[in-house]
């Protein structure tokens, strides 16, 4: 049996063409170490070029250490963070934002499709106000949500001014932040910090970016002795030329939105196809990268045989991602196997 992971995940996908030469071109000779070096810097610049702004720029390695990082240095110990229940700070970081910031508490909600309802936000911040309960200080936000939706410019406002009205801070887990950009085809600081968004965690990984990812401060406050976190945490690279140099490849010329939207388009592209094949039934809209479907037992086994792997989901559907990688003639296969053709 041949085991694809084509849908598995984005994270299966390899290095981008450009990221990949990016790292070629960085190991010739010697570089400035710990991210004193003109990779870095460059990166940096097109970032605060993307955004339009003169933000505050951190690599990490990973989007946990990302999340986690940015809000302990958002919060203190007594703090808690309202985020959906589906969040990946709350489903899969394996309790590290609690780690990092020496306790602070994660506070969850609901709403439909992964998103954050104001008024159950407001219902959480307000349920209890006395000194023996966590006080609420960030509110997360996840763009694209864990269930493949996107939060509009409009929605990630309206939330930003409820955190405002209560003296709360707004954070956003954009693990694929480059595939809601290029769904909704809105400039980054509008769907950031125009909107109210405080800190980014900017995802490159899932792009087939780097090995790193960024976070982003909008507000130099929040940044004060970030670094110093990082080091601790043991997040600071000392070759950061080869966490920065592949994004600065393609953060040029919108390569980074480029594949972005293969990933977007071939997400689309799988659900058509998909959809009116016998025992397969797309159970949400496709916004961005993601497919969820709910699979028939004999369709499930067909795959299984075929060697597709892919996640049962939150809710039971089969998730399907798409990357950069991503062809129509794998989408053509899995489609063939799902009809057992």
């Amino acid at each position: 049996m041949n085991t694809r992971y084509d849908f598995a995940s984005d994270n299966t996908a390899g290095l981008c063409p450009q990221a990949l030469a990016a790292l070629a071109e960085a190991n010739t000779g010697y570089c400035a170490s710990y991210g004193d070096d003109g990779y870095t810097a460059r990166a940096t610049d097109l970032i605060r070029g993307i955004f339009e702004t003169n933000c505050d720029v951190y690599f990490v390695f990973n989007g946990t250490a990302a999340n986690s990082l940015a809000l302990a240095a958002m919060c203190q110990s007594y703090h808690s963070v309202v985020c959906h229940e589906s969040s990946h700070i709350e489903t899969d970081e394996c309790g590290a934002p609690e780690f990092f910031s020496n306790g602070t508490k994660i506070l969850l909600t609901s709403g439909p499709e992964g998103k954050l309802d104001c008024e159950s936000i407001e219902r959480m911040i307000l349920r209890r106000t006395d000194i023996h309960y966590p006080k609420p200080r960030v509110v997360s936000l996840t763009q694209p949500t864990e269930l493949g939706c996107l939060y509009s410019t409009e929605e990630v406002r309206a939330v930003a001014a409820l955190a405002r009205s209560r003296g709360l801070r707004v954070h956003m887990d954009g693990a694929r932040f480059p595939n809601a950009v290029a769904a909704m085809n809105v400039a980054p600081a509008d769907l950031t910090w125009r909107a109210g968004v405080d800190v980014l965690c900017f995802g490159g990984i899932k792009t087939g970016i780097s090995l790193s990812e960024v976070v982003v401060f909008f507000d130099a406050e929040l940044s004060a002795e970030f670094a110093y976190r990082c080091k601790q945490a043991g997040q600071l690279a000392s070759k950061m030329r080869f966490s920065s140099a592949p994004w600065a490849a393609c953060l040029s010329d919108d390569i980074w939105l480029r594949h972005a939207g293969n990933a977007n388009r071939c997400a689309r592209l799988l659900a058509e196809k998909f959809g009116p094949v016998p025992g397969v039934e797309i159970v949400r809209p496709v916004a961005a990268n993601a497919v969820f479907v709910s699979l028939s037992p004999e369709v499930d086994a067909r795959l299984q045989k075929a060697g597709w792997r892919y996640y049962q989901f939150i809710g039971g559907a089969a998730r399907f991602m798409c990357s950069w990688q991503t062809t129509e003639a794998s989408i053509d296969q899995l489609v063939a196997d799902a009809m057992g053709s």
